[in-house]
């Protein structure tokens, strides 16, 4: 599996998904995007991509000195097609309709407390942190057991367990399959 994870602190909790996982090949953003799109296009066909991160409907990002920076982006697309893939930050899904993907994605996922407000989501940062690192062992257990992606968000509904706080409501409304 490949994972492709640019390293932000404000995403490390996504570590749990991958992190104990054998046979995982992680790209933390300090690859050039021409590095990184031969690596893409050089994998065999069917391997799982994780993509997880911060992003946009434009892509996923890799924080530099002066902000973020499309670090996956549309152009390759291509080689994103042949590999059922896992994307996670915000606004993947519409990303992944943009390019035609087939996996699991998010749309916005809140994992900062901006975030919340800006949804008008009532929580508190440790609850976000807390969820956040739920959700994220959630998806490696339902991952290490090997369901299809179609099963992912009933397994995921099983494994968050309850009760549902308006956050976990809200992030689980922002998974979909493709």
């Amino acid at each position: 599996m490949l994972v492709i994870h640019p390293y932000d602190p404000t995403t490390e909790f996504l570590r749990a998904i991958y992190e104990n996982m054998d046979g995982v090949t992680c790209l933390r953003g300090e690859e050039s995007r021409k590095a990184v799109a031969g690596i893409l296009y050089h994998l065999p066909p069917g391997e799982t991509i994780l993509l997880l991160g911060h992003g946009s409907c434009d892509g996923l990002f890799r924080k530099e000195e002066d902000g973020y920076r499309c670090y996956i982006g549309r152009s390759m697309a291509y080689s994103l097609k042949r590999h059922p893939v896992i994307g996670i930050w915000c606004h993947a899904n519409a990303f992944a309709e943009a390019v035609g993907l087939h996996g699991l994605f998010t749309g916005m996922i809140i994992s900062e407390m901006q975030e919340a407000i800006d949804y008008g989501v009532k929580t508190t940062e440790e609850e976000i942190a807390r969820e956040n690192s739920h959700l994220a062992e959630s998806l490696q257990k339902a991952l290490s057991e090997g369901r299809p992606f179609l099963q992912m968000r009933n397994r995921l509904v099983d494994l968050l367990g309850e009760p549902w706080t308006e956050l976990t409501r809200f992030n689980f409304k922002s998974i979909y399959i493709r």
